[in-house]
């Protein structure tokens, strides 16, 4: 007997429905997590219960013959977790800053449609309240807006999986007083976007900004004696193919970004790496107040002198004080030819004694220091079985 396709839609639409719902009491549980562990104190994350829990319905799945991959079941589950973390650390860095509901205002590279301005949506959801959205044609304009009051928040692009660190940002930080007070992580997903349907064979024109330009290198030197125009952003190179309406000329964006200027996608999965993935930074004029209770990020700049192993003493700093460093980058001093400043980023919260310690030992062995953020961190580490 076979059965009926409409039928088994339907029955998959009430399945689906279903587990809405169910995803919904999950999520709403969430904060009885947290308003318990307000009380103890205890830190958001247990990855030792995850990886128990995680472990727990794998073999649940197993023993009642599911017929589930473990690696799908594990997936699910961690992005379920991933919600439920960030859930209940929203909960208490607004708290403990008192967001009220006001206009948040957010300055971003590009216009609508680029990839800071999908970051910079993706970083206001916390905010319950009416957003309004400021393009900038530069990652300066961005420190900018931010620090005459323009806007409430910067969110900049800092590193990408696929071509690395963004060195203007970088640089811009080393002269400015504004905090970081966030940061994201967005996945990019390069396309071919064109204002119709056409051949690879036909582009001879490709408009891109140069970091989506360098992490789709091998897809662009595949194709035949095209010509590569930079433009300020992803939003600049979709609006002047739209603008152009040529068949032969297609912008690197995203899908999204496309629709908001009419552009089909010919091509997707175009970038090096398919784990393309960019760390956006949010800065603000004052820095926030960071729980002890949530994962906490801090970001310092500093000189050592010149004199031999003066930097592997204030590394060992770090290692003395049991702080996890995330990130060493380093990058040229103006005016001081072959002379590097180093930015570090840690996974702790300078409010801490430990880290108050080591900060103190740390002013001891480096010629210039600065705290340029303390911040929570919403890139959430999934724990694998």
């Amino acid at each position: 007997m076979s059965l009926d396709l409409l039928d088994i839609r339907h029955r998959i639409t009430q399945v689906d429905r279903d587990l809405l719902k169910l995803l919904s009491e999950r999520h709403r549980l969430a904060y009885d997590v947290v308003r318990s562990k307000e009380i103890t104190q205890k830190p958001l994350r247990d990855v030792v219960r995850e990886k128990q829990l995680l472990q727990e319905l794998v073999n649940y799945a197993e023993a009642e013959n599911y017929q589930l991959d473990p690696q799908y079941v594990t997936q699910i589950f961690q992005r379920i977790i991933e919600d439920s973390v960030l859930t209940q650390q929203n909960y208490l860095q607004n708290k403990l800053n008192e967001i009220k509901e006001q206009s948040t205002t957010i300055a971003f590279l590009g216009m609508h449609g680029s990839y800071s301005h999908l970051a910079s949506r993706q970083f206001a959801k916390k905010y319950q309240d009416s957003l309004i959205e400021l393009s900038c044609e530069s990652f300066d304009a961005v420190f900018e807006k931010v620090q005459r009051g323009e806007a409430d928040f910067g969110v900049l692009p800092l590193e990408n999986t696929t071509s690395g660190s963004i060195n203007e940002v970088y640089d811009l930080l080393q002269h400015t007083d504004l905090a970081l007070v966030g940061e994201l992580a967005y996945p990019i997903k390069h396309c071919v976007l064109s204002p119709q349907q056409i051949d690879l064979a036909e582009i001879d024109t490709i408009y891109t900004h140069p970091q989506p330009a360098q992490q789709c290198s091998q897809f662009i030197q595949s194709l035949d004696k095209v010509h590569v125009h930079y433009c300020e952003s992803s939003s600049h190179a979709m609006q002047m193919v739209a603008r152009l309406n040529q068949p032969n000329c297609v912008a690197l964006g995203n899908e999204d970004g496309g629709k908001l200027y009419g552009l089909e996608v010919v091509k997707t999965d175009i970038a090096n790496q398919k784990n393309n993935i960019t760390r956006f930074i949010v800065l603000a004029k004052d820095p926030v107040k960071v729980s002890p209770q949530v994962q906490t990020k801090t970001l310092l700049l500093m000189t050592t002198t010149q004199q031999a192993g003066a930097l592997v003493d204030a590394l060992m700093v770090f290692k003395t004080h049991g702080i996890r460093m995330m990130k060493l980058e380093s990058r040229p001093i103006y005016g001081k030819p072959w002379e590097e400043m180093f930015y570090v980023e840690l996974e702790a919260n300078i409010h801490s004694e430990n880290t108050q310690k080591a900060l103190a030992e740390l002013e001891k062995v480096t010629s210039y220091l600065k705290v340029l953020g303390c911040y929570p961190s919403e890139i959430i580490e999934p724990v694998k079985l």
